[in-house]
């Protein structure tokens, strides 16, 4: 094979040249004694037109057939403005058949009618697909511009164990049994938190790792079993310092491998005003529609959903307000109400603001005084419609802020190469668990309360808030940190307010108490989800998207079909019985 070109090279500076291009078919068109084929590969497609005296040797050729082509370079006469090869044409002298290929069990274009679980079934096929190759070599881009970001600033590519400890107070992990040691299993790393931290011990200063993470969640659109982390932790930085050295190296990202300028420092917002605001601690700023705070309206409502609220230390009543929105029908705003239940509301307040009145089956139970306030404090405008959800702050904002992504998606509100980053931050050092009625941590029990808080830390715990920041990009988490605890005492505290015992400590993190005891420095890291990193900046839809071979939506790879049974013989050798 003497290929001296790529599918994307040619252009009018090569008109006259003899070339040999190697590709698939990616279409065949036939004109009486002419023959027009378009030749791809993982760069481009190049037309190539065969005339009479090869069309016999091209007879069987169809679609994803792999062809050497040699030939002359013409001027196309009707340019192709689509394609960067558009101006040129290659007029075959010798076609070789490489390879030939069976009817296709979909069609191999940007835009294919397979559906998923046939796209992942032929993931071969799936990934010869042009947009499907651009995802992924800008996926390549990422990770390589995040590692050279890293080397240059000093950081250190390091490896941590996939084998590692049980320690199931986090997501559910997956067990790995032992064959040496019978009864006992090692656990696939949730992450290399530990050891990170581990290595800032060690005295390492700056550690990254692009690192495989396991985690046995239900699936959804950003999310995998098996995903890979940018994984980065340094020692002797402020948290200032730390997210000032993330801002530089996501810039390089934007510019290298979109051509974007990402203009720094990044906008900051605190998690109590994520939260008032948009509903949710990554809020999509791509558009408006922030909630409104109007408890203070309802404060004598009669209305028993709103004093059912009020009833409650933290209860609010909020409201969102869509601009000419009384023209979305009963079924539209039923919709919108199911959400809000989905997202833990107990229903949806819905008005319409028409011929300067409100209108709405909750108006019968307010005062002239609480309308007009609510016309006044919305700025209420003719054909308005209004939304409100009343409960504890955060299952409220939680509701509203999952109805008014519904209408972003419903009106097209954002725009998908519009990127808008944020850091959240000032997020709770604990959450309480209703089922369980104890604190939990909110990030993970390694996060640093803020110095200030410190004196609240065993006296009003839900007070206390972390040094954790979350990195947003319209609406994803796209990398979640913290700086970590150092004092030992500050640890031990730290678990004995989210309930471990000190058998529970000594038997899980045991080993890491045990380092924290010869000079462990001050740390702090953060990790960014790679794939869902690369989701959002491809514009694509799910973060399977970006992933060469991932599961589907119910945890299987259609390609190998795995999981499978495996033999009784494996099984003896590991010690198990299925029951």
């Amino acid at each position: 094979m003497n290929r001296t070109h790529t599918n994307n090279e040619l252009n009018k500076t090569h008109i006259g040249k003899q070339v040999t291009l190697i590709g698939w078919v990616a279409k065949r068109r036939n004109f009486g004694s002419m023959v027009f084929i378009d030749l791809r590969d993982r760069n481009g497609i190049t037309q190539v037109v065969i005339d009479e005296t090869l069309t016999e040797s091209v007879k069987e050729v169809r679609n994803e057939y792999l062809l050497e082509v040699s030939g002359e370079v013409l001027q196309r006469k009707d340019a192709n403005t689509k394609l960067a090869t558009g101006d040129i044409e290659v007029k075959a002298s010798k076609v070789t058949i490489i390879n030939t290929a069976e009817l296709t069990p979909m069609i191999i274009a940007d835009e294919t009618d397979a559906l998923e679980d046939t796209r992942l079934k032929y993931r071969y096929l799936d990934l010869r697909r042009p947009v499907m190759q651009k995802r992924l070599i800008q996926r390549a881009k990422i990770v390589q511009t995040m590692r050279n970001c890293l080397d240059d600033a000093g950081f250190i590519d390091i490896e941590t164990p996939l084998l590692t400890k049980s320690t199931p107070e986090g997501s559910r992990e997956y067990l790995v049994p032992s064959r040496v040691h019978a009864g006992q299993f090692y656990a696939l790393a949730q992450s290399p938190q530990i050891f990170k931290q581990m290595l800032m011990v060690a005295g390492f200063e700056r550690y990254y790792q692009i690192a495989r993470c396991f985690r046995d969640e239900d699936l959804r659109a950003d999310r995998q079993l098996d995903f890979t982390q940018v994984d980065i932790e340094a020692s002797f930085l402020t948290e200032e310092e730390f997210r000032a050295e993330m801002e530089v190296m996501v810039s390089k990202v934007m510019q290298n491998v979109l051509g974007l300028k990402l203009e720094l420092p990044i906008l900051t917002m605190r998690y109590a005003d994520a939260m008032n605001d948009y509903g949710s601690d990554k809020p999509d700023l791509r558009f408006g529609l922030k909630l409104q705070d109007v408890t203070k309206l309802f404060a004598s409502s009669t209305f028993a959903v709103f004093q059912n609220a009020l009833s409650f230390k933290d209860g609010v009543i909020k409201a969102l307000v869509l601009e000419s929105g009384s023209q979305l029908t009963r079924k539209e705003t039923d919709e919108l109400t199911e959400v809000a239940k989905k997202n833990g509301a107990k229903g949806l307040v819905v008005l319409k603001f028409q011929n300067n009145q409100l209108e709405g089956s909750v108006v019968k139970f307010m005062t002239e005084q609480e309308k007009m306030a609510l016309c006044e404090v919305l700025g209420l405008k003719d054909g308005d419609l209004i939304l409100m959800t009343a409960d504890k702050f955060e299952k409220a904002c939680n509701a509203l802020g999952a109805v008014r992504l519904a209408l972003r998606d419903k009106l097209n509100l954002a725009k998908k190469d519009d990127f808008k980053y944020l850091w959240v931050v000032d997020f709770p050092l604990f959450e309480h668990d209703e089922l369980e009625n104890r604190y939990v941590a909110k990030h993970h029990p390694f996060t640093r309360p803020k110095d200030e808080d410190l004196h609240l830390l065993k006296t009003d715990p839900a007070a206390v808030h972390a040094c954790a920041y979350d990195l947003v990009l319209n609406g994803f988490e796209v990398a979640g940190g913290s700086m970590r605890i150092y004092n030992q005492e500050v640890q031990k505290t730290m678990f004995e307010i989210i309930g471990f015992t000190k058998v529970q400590v000594e038997s899980r993190f045991g080993f890491f108490v045990d380092a924290f005891q010869y000079g462990t420095p001050p740390h702090g890291g953060i990790a960014f989800g790679l794939d869902r990193f690369a989701m959002v900046l491809t514009q694509s839809d799910s973060i399977r998207d970006v992933i060469a071979f991932p599961k589907n939506a119910s945890a299987r790879c259609p390609f190998t079909d795995a999981p499978t049974p495996v033999e009784t013989k494996q099984l003896d050798e590991l010690h198990l019985k299925i029951k």
